[in-house]
C-alpha cells in the first residue's frame, strides 16, 4: 500500500534496509540521487519491478525532479 513519508521515515526506512528506488530517466540519476538508490524510471517499473526487488523488503519509491 502506497504512503507518503516524511524525511525522518525516510531515514528510518533506509537504515531498516529499505528498497530506495529512484524513478528518473537515466541521465537524472546519473546527476545525482540517493546513496545506494536503485535507478528504475517510472516507463520500467512495472516491467522490470518483480525482477529487480526483493518483496520481502520495504520499498521507498522518490521523484527528486528539480525541472
Amino acid at each position: 500500500m502506497a504512503q507518503e513519508v516524511d524525511l525522518e521515515r525516510m531515514r528510518r526506512l533506509m537504515a531498516q534496509g529499505a528498497q530506495i528506488i529512484d524513478v528518473l530517466p537515466a541521465r537524472e540519476y546519473g546527476e545525482d540521487h540517493l546513496p545506494g538508490a536503485i535507478n528504475l524510471p517510472l516507463g520500467r517499473m512495472e516491467a522490470e519491478a518483480a525482477r529487480i526487488l526483493d518483496p520481502d523488503r520495504p520499498i521507498v519509491v522518490y521523484c527528486a525532479d528539480s525541472g
